[in-house]
C-alpha cells in the first residue's frame, strides 16, 4: 500500500486534516499517514486508521478526536482500527516531514540510512537547528518510542529524530 492507494473523501479530507496527532501536535493525522481511508457510506463517515506502532497509546485519543470532529460537522462517525498492513514512515506526507523538521524533530530517512545512524555507524541525521550532519546518537529512545535522541556536534543542540519504520 502506498499513499496513492489511500482514498479520502473530499468532504472528509479537510475535517481529518484538522485532527492533530496528540503526541506531535504540528502533524495532522493525514500528514502522519495513519488515515488509511475515509468515505461516506449509508449516512456514515467511515474512517480507517492504522497505529504508528502496535500498542501506540495515542490511538484511543486519535479515535476520540476523529469522532468528535466528524460529529461537530454533522456526520455519524464509524472509526475502525486497521493493523495490516503495518504503518510505515513512507506513508507520511512531504508536508508532514517538513512540519516535523520546522518543529525541531528530524524527519525519518530511508531504512538503510536510519539503521546506520541508529547503530552509530554513519552521520546522516541532519541537525534541525543548523543543518549539519555532524550529529551523534545520544539515545535509541527519546520522548516517545518512535523517536531517538541525537545531538549536533557542531552547534551542540540536542534534537529528536523520528525513526524510519518500513
Amino acid at each position: 500500500m502506498t499513499l496513492n492507494d489511500i482514498h479520502i473523501d473530499n468532504q472528509l479530507y479537510p475535517i481529518l486534516k484538522n485532527v492533530s496527532d496528540p503526541e506531535i501536535q504540528v502533524l495532522s493525522i493525514i500528514d502522519l499517514g495513519v488515515v488509511r481511508s475515509a468515505s461516506l457510506e449509508d449516512g456514515k463517515a467511515k474512517v480507517e486508521i492504522t497505529p504508528t506502532y502496535s500498542g501506540c497509546p495515542a490511538m484511543d485519543m486519535i479515535t476520540d478526536e476523529v469522532n468528535k470532529a466528524l460529529r461537530e460537522k454533522g456526520y455519524q462517525p464509524e472509526v475502525k482500527l486497521i493493523l495490516s498492513p503495518a504503518w510505515t514512515t513512507d506513508w507520511m506526507t512531504e508536508e508532514g516531514k517538513k512540519a516535523l523538521k520546522d518543529y525541531g524533530i528530524a524527519p525519518p530517512t530511508d531504512a538503510v540510512s536510519d539503521k546506520q545512524a541508529l547503530l552509530g555507524n554513519k552521520k546522516v541525521i541532519e541537525c534541525t537547528n543548523c543543518g549539519s550532519t555532524n550529529t551523534k546518537l545520544v539515545s535509541q529512545f527519546a520522548s516517545t518510542a518512535c523517536k531517538a535522541m541525537f545531538q549536533c556536534e557542531d552547534c551542540g543542540e540536542p534534537f529528536d529524530y523520528f525513526k524510519c519504520l518500513t
